[in-house]
Formats: C-alpha cells, sequence, structure tokens
C-alpha cells in the first residue's frame, strides 16, 4: 500500500494514513515483547530522536530521490522503525511501500515469495527486521537488478537512535578508505588475542569489501544500518587454528567464551556452555534440511571483518557489536553473497573485542587499538 505525499503531510491525514497506521498497529500489537507506557515528553522526545534518524539514513545514507521506487520490508519487531521511515520517505518520493513480513526464524533465512517479488522492482530497499536478509538471494538478486539496499537486521529504537547510528558516516567512509591501501598484496590473515586466540588463514585481497559505510547512493550497493565494517570472504578451505568468541555472538553478550576449533576453514568442535550447545542444536536443525553432501557447509566460516565505527557500542546486538571501532568479527555459514559456495541460508556473527592482527607482516590491530593512523 503506498501512500501519495500530501502538499502539507502535517496538516491532514488520509484514510490511507489511518489504515496503514492500524495494519502496523495490529501486527506490532500481536508480538509478545514486553510493552511499556511512556510519560508524555519521554514518548514526544523518543518520537522525535526516530524521526531525526529516518531523515538522516533518507536523505544522507540513502540519498533517495524524488520519484524513485521505494521498499521498506520490516517485521512485528520493527514496525515502528519502518513507518517511521516511510513517513520520511514520503517526504522525498511518492513511490513508497511497507511492507510487514513475518518474522523469520534466523539470520539468512529467505523472505516470503512476494516480498522477494516485491525487492526486485526497487530502486531502493530498507530492510529492518529482526532477523538479516543481507545474505539472502532475495537481497542479491535485487542487487542484481540495480537496487541499492540498506538493511538493519535486529534494529531496535535505541540502536536506531544512539550509538552507531550516531555517528559521522562521511568520517567511517573516510576512514575505511584509509585503510584499503594496507590490505593490496597481503594474503596471510593471522588473529590472535590474549584470551587464546590464534588463527590464520588466507584471502584474496582484491576482494575486500570497502563500501559498508553508511553511504549508499549508486545503484547495486549494500550496506547494514548501523554502517562501518572493512570484511572479506576467507578463502575456502585455508582457516585453520583456535577461535575464542569473548564479546558476542548473534543477539548475545556474552559472560562465557565460546571457543572455536576450526580445521581446512570448518568448525570441528564448539565448546561454551549452553551456548555452546545452543549453537550445535542450531546450526544442526539447519542442516538437516540440506541435501546430506550439503551438511558440513553450515559450518563454514564465512566472512572476517574489522569494525571502524568510533560510535559504536558492544551491546548484545551483533549489527552494532561488529562494527565497534578496534574490534573483529568471524561469520558461520553462508558465504555466496561473498562469492563462496556454502549455500546454506544461516549466517551468524561473533565478535572479538580486543584482537591483534597482523596481514601478512604488517601489524593492523594490537589488543584492539589499531597500530596504523587511519584518520
Amino acid at each position: 500500500m503506498a501512500r501519495k505525499k500530501q502538499d502539507n503531510p502535517e496538516e491532514t491525514r488520509t484514510e490511507s494514513d489511518d489504515d496503514l497506521d492500524e495494519i502496523v498497529d495490529s501486527v506490532i500489537g500481536s508480538d509478545d515483547k514486553e510493552k511499556t507506557v511512556q510519560a508524555p515528553n519521554e514518548e514526544e522526545s523518543i518520537s522525535e530522536l526516530l524521526s531525526a534518524s529516518a531523515k538522516m539514513v533518507v536523505e544522507t545514507c540513502m540519498d533517495i530521490r524524488r520519484g524513485e521506487n521505494v521498499l521498506i520490508v520490516c517485521d512485528p519487531t520493527t514496525g515502528e522503525i519502518g513507518q517511521v521511515l516511510h513517513e520520511a520517505t514520503i517526504n522525498k518520493s511518492e513511490r513508497v511501500l511497507l511492507i510487514v513480513m513475518p518474522k523469520a526464524k534466523h539470520h539468512g533465512e529467505e523472505p516470503p515469495a512476494p516480498v522477494a517479488n516485491l525487492m526486485r522492482q526497487q530502486q531502493v530497499v530498507l530492510a529492518p527486521t529482526k532477523y538479516s536478509l543481507t545474505h539472502t538471494r532475495a537481497v542479491r538478486q535485487a542487487l542484481r537488478d540495480g537496487a541499492r539496499v540498506a538493511t538493519m537486521p535486529g534494529i531496535t529504537n535505541d540502536m536506531f537512535t544512539h550509538g552507531g547510528m550516531a555517528a559521522d558516516f562521511n568520517k567511517i567512509k573516510k576512514r575505511i578508505s584509509n585503510l584499503g591501501p594496507h590490505f593490496r598484496r597481503r594474503r596471510i590473515v593471522n588473529v590472535k588475542s590474549k584470551q587464546g586466540t590464534d588463527i590464520t588463514f588466507e584471502v584474496n585481497w582484491r576482494e575486500w569489501k570497502l563500501d559498508d559505510n553508511g553511504i549508499c547512493n549508486r545503484p547495486r550497493m549494500l550496506t547494514n544500518l548501523p554502517a562501518g565494517k572493512a570484511f572479506i570472504m576467507p578463502r575456502e578451505g585455508t582457516m585453520n587454528g583456535v577461535l575464542i568468541i569473548d564479546g558476542s555472538w548473534d543477539s548475545t553478550l556474552l559472560d562465557e567464551e565460546i571457543e572455536l576449533q576450526i580445521e581446512n576453514g570448518m568448525v570441528v568442535d564448539v565448546k561454551g556452555g549452553q551456548i555452546a550447545a545452543n549453537i550445535r542444536q542450531e546450526f544442526g536443525e539447519v542442516a538437516k534440511k540440506l541435501r546430506s553432501k550439503d551438511r558440513e557447509s553450515v559450518w563454514t566460516i564465512a566472512e572476517f571483518g574489522f569494525g571502524m565505527n568510533d560510535q559504536a557500542r558492544m551491546g548484545g546486538n551483533v549489527l552494532e557489536d561488529e562494527k565497534r571501532l578496534g574490534t573483529c568479527y568471524f561469520s558461520i555459514g553462508d558465504n555466496t553473497a561473498l562469492g563462496g559456495s556454502s549455500a546454506v541460508g544461516i549466517h551468524i556473527p561473533g565478535v572479538l573485542t580486543k584482537p591483534s592482527v597482523w596481514l601478512d607482516d604488517s601489524q593492523i590491530l594490537q589488543d584492539g587499538e589499531f597500530a596504523l593512523d587511519i584518520d
């Protein structure tokens, strides 16, 4: 249901405005999340912050232009953010559609076919959802068809208005660009930490992704919001060693470390109490749905990256955690969005808080501090 922009949208509300609010409110109301009652001033302040962030996304990050086709995809957990993005976007374009889809079960799950089909017809796709659509066929196809896409997996009202979203994205873009020359012609990555991480793998240095900077203003560009990371796919079959995840895993701030034993690019053992048991169960359930020859691929180390956002916080949501300046992260599962062969439909990252990282003989990070001048 697209809403046409009015000459003075604050002066009157149309039936379609009321209908859309009713649809979003009814879906949000069916979610079991805790509801709180806020004082009028507090509610007004939050509303203003949400609107300001939405305006920044529309005007600065996506540079939405008059007449562009825009699709906003949210779910029952992110309906309020979907609605403020819709309200900000109709000030730029009259061709805007807001879709509330069912909440997915995990990161990388494909959206319903009607949503995927709509994504292919847009110039801009904004996806604030509980679980990530980044590593889905639907997003890859939308990009091939010329869309520019911003995904916001796990976004909350607080994350949308504070922390990483409050960063200067033009400054982040410069910082990531300055890191680029240090990647040239270096192919061996070694990551260590005081917690016990010691892992080595190869990369194709030409494949570093340096566009996750919050500025997504050209066709076929893809970014997370909040943004701020430089990342790459480890060369398949080359990673070996021990990886200790001590920051966060998916949507959990860790109070117990996760130990991953990795051989030839695959996780072969997971240790770490109950969270490790949950990881084994979640990936095991996904593997059962695959052909027998593909089941082992769910354990592929799919992605490695550096956090580059100085405003991002470590709060237990990997969308923001993996962007925190001085951290690094590893993702397990589907790597097809980066050109790999593990098409498994799940992609979950874990964050290391204070790693030391070398590319060949050049040190990039020392205990979570950049050893290079990147500003």
